[in-house]
């Protein structure tokens, strides 16, 4: 966790960055609302640590970035996870990587929602089938999308759709040279502060949700049939709601109606013979 004088100086440094910025460039990446409920910011926020050796570094890095907002903390902690399957534990982030198999895709966000924006648990899957080939075993994509991966798990969306136009500076531009697309930047912090701004009467974070028999706290209680889903591929993340694979990535929203939704954010892999 940062102490407070650190915080304050990388709260001072992001807000004169922000001030600094054309009107026109004001961050408006929030994707549908979503977001974790708690009652005082910052909160903290739980990583489940699910990763090896080699992607140790990479999501210390991630973590150390996000924290650089002012208003959450992560925290790496042991990981609940098994890596071949990645499933979510209430209250915080699993994050996994393994080799999914060429199957397309090169990482995937998923996100629970109940209430219709409190997110409840959230996902990351890194795969290494395509991490392990010379296009994508580098440093940049490694934290390009671990970050833009895990940026999602906050509620953000992307801040740009276009692989081939200049890079913005940010984890959540897609791009086809992650060389400056590494880390977060000012827009994502800003964000994050509108995301966040409001305060809720009770908390997602951390918490063990009640399994649909009517104990909610709040939040509402997540419906049986959310709980231990096999959202390996496609075929069940449901609905495409936004992008392509042959856009490169693709959102996917698997309604369960009354509010209760599992988001899927693909980020698909280059030459993969599934998005050309």
């Amino acid at each position: 966790m940062f102490s407070t004088s650190r915080r304050r100086w990388l709260t001072i440094l992001v807000a004169l960055a922000v001030a600094a910025l054309p009107v026109v460039l004001l961050a408006s990446h929030s994707w549908g609302g979503y977001h974790w409920a708690r009652t005082s910011n910052p909160f903290n926020l739980k990583v489940g640590d699910n990763v090896s050796s080699t992607w140790d570094p990479i999501l210390n890095t991630t973590i150390s970035d996000w924290s650089a907002s002012s208003v959450l903390d992560l925290t790496k902690v042991a990981g609940s996870a098994n890596p071949k399957n990645c499933r979510p534990t209430s209250g915080r982030v699993e994050v996994c990587n393994s080799k999914y198999g060429r199957n397309g895709w090169l990482g995937i966000a998923q996100i629970w929602i109940t209430g219709g924006t409190h997110i409840t648990q959230g996902i990351v899957k890194l795969n290494d089938t395509y991490f392990n080939t010379p296009t994508y075993n580098t440093t940049a994509w490694r934290n390009l999308v671990s970050c833009q991966e895990i940026g999602h798990t906050f509620g953000l969306d992307h801040q740009d759709e276009n692989f081939n136009n200049a890079n913005l500076g940010t984890c959540m531009d897609y791009t086809n040279n992650p060389g400056t697309n590494q880390h977060p930047n000012a827009h994502d912090f800003e964000e994050l502060q509108i995301i966040y701004s409001h305060l809720d009467s009770t908390t997602t974070v951390g918490q063990a949700l009640p399994n649909g028999n009517g104990n909610g706290q709040g939040v509402g209680a997540m419906p049986p049939a959310m709980q231990d889903l096999d959202l390996e591929g496609p075929g069940q993340w449901g609905r495409v709601v936004r992008g392509s694979r042959a856009q490169g990535f693709t959102v996917h929203e698997l309604d369960f109606g009354g509010g209760h939704k599992v988001i899927t954010f693909v980020t698909w892999a280059k030459g993969s013979g599934d998005n050309q």
